[in-house]
């Protein structure tokens, strides 16, 4: 399971996620700029949406502990290009 949390909104977005599964969780820090969210769903889901199908994006391709614990959702485009292109099919998967 992937919870989403907004804990800031100034000057970007700035979210608690927390990946739970049967033995255990792991905790990031993400940050949005809003022109990203913007660009990537331009307001049809919620920023808290976008990030749970970007992890789910990530999960499919690595451990929860390979993920970065603090990061931007800029840069999973710089480890995995194809994470644009493929983000649609995931927000459409829920």
């Amino acid at each position: 399971m992937i919870e989403v949390k907004r804990i800031g909104t100034d000057p970007v977005l700035e979210f608690e996620v927390v990946v739970h599964e049967p033995a255990s969780r792991s905790r990031y820090h993400v940050t949005l700029e809003p022109s990203l969210w913007q660009r990537l769903v331009a307001g049809r889901f919620p920023p808290e949406r976008v990030l749970q199908a970007a992890f789910a994006f990530l999960l499919d391709r690595e451990p929860k502990e390979a993920i970065l614990a603090c990061f931007d959702l800029s840069v999973v485009s710089r480890y995995f290009p194809e994470f644009e292109r493929e983000l649609p099919r995931y927000l459409a998967g829920s």
